[in-house]
Order: C-alpha cells, then sequence, then structure tokens
C-alpha cells in the first residue's frame, strides 16, 4: 500500500485557509518553519468542536499559526476561552507576536516565553486540552507535566510520533543525527500506551498523533 499517495488522496479533500491564516501558512511553508499539517489541521478542528474547551495549553508555538486555528474554532462554540501556548525561539515569538495581533484572539492568548519544560513547571492552573508539538527529545518530560495539569477528561494530542517514519526503523537505519529522536520517541510511545493514567489510541494522522485522554 502506497501511503504517500493515501496522504494525497486525503489532502484532496481537504480546504486551503483563509486570510490571516493563509497568510501564516504560507509564509511558514516558504521558510520551513514546522507548522501542523493540513489534515491535522482538520483532525485539531473536529476534536475541538467535540471536547469544547475552555482552557488550552500548547507546547511548541512557532508562529502561532496552530495556536490561531483553536483560537478560530474555539470562538465559535465557546464563549470563554484561553490559551496558554510555549515557546522558546525568540525570532518564532515575535512572528507569533505579531501574528496573534493581526487576529481579534489575542487577547485570549498568552504567549509563555522559555524552554517549556521549566515553562510548565511552573504552571499550576488545570487544563481541559493540550497540544504538544516542541522538540521531540523532550516529550517525555512535557507528558508528566501535561498530565500533572490535567483533571479527568483533559484530552491530550501529541504530534510528530511518527517522526517522518523513523519510528517505524530499527535504531541502526535511522541517520546518526536522528536516533536520540528515534529511540526517545520509541520509549514516549511505550510510556503513553501503557501509563494507567490514561487511555491513548495512536493515529496515523499527519506524521502521526497520539490521542489521550486522562482517566
Amino acid at each position: 500500500m502506497d501511503y504517500s499517495r493515501i496522504r494525497d488522496f486525503i489532502i484532496s479533500y481537504t480546504h486551503d485557509d483563509e486570510g490571516l491564516l493563509k497568510e501564516i501558512y504560507d509564509i511558514a511553508v516558504a521558510d520551513e518553519v514546522p507548522i501542523i499539517r493540513r489534515e491535522t489541521r482538520d483532525f485539531l478542528r473536529v476534536l475541538l468542536q467535540m471536547v469544547k474547551p475552555q482552557d488550552v495549553l500548547e507546547v511548541g508555538t512557532a508562529v502561532g499559526y496552530s495556536t490561531l486555528i483553536m483560537a478560530d474554532t474555539l470562538n465559535a462554540i465557546v464563549s470563554d476561552w484561553h490559551i496558554d501556548t510555549c515557546e522558546l525561539d525568540e525570532s518564532r515569538i515575535k512572528t507569533a507576536e505579531i501574528n496573534f495581533s493581526k487576529s481579534s484572539y489575542d487577547s485570549s492568548i498568552s504567549l509563555l516565553r522559555g524552554d517549556a519544560a521549566e515553562t510548565l513547571k511552573n504552571l499550576s492552573k488545570s487544563y481541559d486540552f493540550i497540544f504538544i508539538d516542541a522538540a521531540k527529545a523532550q516529550y517525555m518530560i512535557y507528558l508528566e507535566e501535561a498530565i500533572r495539569l490535567s483533571h479527568s477528561g483533559t484530552v491530550i494530542v501529541t504530534d510528530n510520533i511518527l517522526a517522518e517514519g523513523d519510528v517505524l526503523e530499527s535504531h541502526f537505519l535511522v541517520e546518526k543525527r536522528d536516533r536520540t529522536i528515534h529511540d526517545r520517541m520509541r520509549e514516549y510511545l511505550q510510556t503513553i500506551t501503557n501509563d494507567a493514567r490514561l487511555e491513548t489510541s495512536i493515529l496515523s494522522v499527519g506524521d502521526g498523533l497520539a490521542l489521550s485522554i486522562v482517566k
């Protein structure tokens, strides 16, 4: 089975963004900034409409594309919502701030500067929905903090768990520079699917998603 053809087929049924979101998406793709894929975007939108969270935590802002996708979705279904989003890269923070200011959701988004692993440790509120899409080698740290910041029923979504397919391969068949991420992602998958505090499903949406709900 040719999965590249399957993905192209699925993408053919997705729609282009409009307005500011299209502008952000096009620039990010041209600048090779990692952002969520189109099918992941659509999955997030549907999931958010099902969960209807008020307090959302995003680990990994990049230039704010996924943040604004979530904000746009939440604004149509929840009357009182807020997104806390974490980012380390200063240049991306500046771009995200500009993008947020161009939207009508700026007052409902808090951009938390600094290393996400440290930022999360300083948070104490409880979130309804958590989206993890940052440094892959740190996913184990993010997961533990995400669970701490959750309540029963909190949904945790982890992106890029297939690591462009590398996670399927043997350690020694992966490029040396990618082996640490490969090994840690394997460890992450083993952990998240066996953690008694979670119910988890692994999905092949985009570059792979782990969809978890806190028991």
